[in-house]
């Protein structure tokens, strides 16, 4: 064991910091993969929070019950098991080389820890650059993806995926319609042939509407606003993308803080790793020559 105060506070920092990671990855892969075995049992779970005294949806039990029935379908459920289960593997296996590597004394360990570390790092560095650099082409792309993401993916009436679900929670709740604005729908296929089938004349979802309650009951306040959206009824001229730029600008402040925090929590456990790591290999180096 290493004698050094300094090397001592930064093995135990790092023992506790990665047991904590550990714990939290590890419930996350037990999780996606309860969510991927065995979807029944989870579906069953979740329609009896509706029934507990202390959950807040007690007042409209049945819209509460309706809401989780459709965010437990199937597919939303088969594809948020395997990014839990991706996410939880990856967040335990950096966690497990850092606790083991700290607890054990181990200087291959700390050292795979803290090269993993510093890949990380500048991943997130190299992104932040291309991004700024490359600005222009990167909003290219992103509006590109979601738009791509919206025309083949997004449905209306039952059996909606995930993807569906996650359109339908940001446009409810930024008050927003689509990537660019309503038009959007027009090439969404899926969703032109739900709405064909459905006979409604549906020109944009509920969610684009502005809409009454709960934003998760999707409740237009003018029911004709799905078949004649107007700036009036609907957000159907507010795109959802101008709306998130918009917003990341008013918050920059608070955006530059978290990425700086995370960057600085990041270099701390890189520096205790290889501290750590030369402790050790000098409290080895002096024993062996004494």
């Amino acid at each position: 064991m290493v004698a050094d105060c300094g090397a001592n506070c930064a093995r135990w920092l790092l023992c506790l910091a990665n047991f904590v990671f550990i714990a939290v990855s590890t419930c996350v892969v037990i999780a996606g993969t309860w969510l991927a075995a065995d979807k029944a049992s989870f579906i069953n779970l979740t329609l009896n929070v509706t029934s507990s005294e202390i959950n807040p949806a007690n007042s409209s039990n049945g819209d509460a019950e309706k809401i989780l029935k459709e965010f437990v379908e199937p597919a939303v459920i088969e594809q948020a098991a395997y990014i839990l289960i991706a996410l939880g593997a990856f967040l335990f296996i950096i966690s497990f080389l850092g606790y083991c590597g700290a607890i054990k004394e181990s200087r291959v360990l700390l050292t795979a820890y803290g090269i993993f570390l510093i890949i990380i790092f500048a991943l997130q560095i190299a992104l932040i650059l291309l991004s700024t650099i490359y600005k222009s082409q990167a909003e290219h792309h992103s509006k590109g993806f979601l738009k791509t993401s919206l025309s083949k993916y997004y449905t209306t009436g039952t059996n909606k995926d995930a993807v569906t679900h996650s359109w339908d929670l940001v446009m409810a709740h930024m008050s927003c319609c689509g990537v660019d604005g309503a038009e959007d729908f027009r090439t969404a296929k899926l969703f032109v042939q739900k709405s064909s089938a459905e006979g409604l004349g549906r020109q944009v979802p509920e969610s684009c509407c502005i809409l009454t309650g709960d934003p998760l009951l999707l409740q237009p306040a003018f029911p004709s606003c799905i078949i004649s959206p107007t700036t009036s009824n609907s957000h159907l001229s507010t795109g959802c993308y101008n709306k998130f730029s918009t917003m990341v600008s008013d918050n920059l402040d608070m955006v530059i803080g978290v990425v700086v925090v995370v960057a600085a929590i990041q270099l701390l456990a890189i520096i205790f790793a290889f501290c750590l790591c030369r402790a050790v290999g000098q409290e080895r180096d002096y024993h062996y020559k004494y």
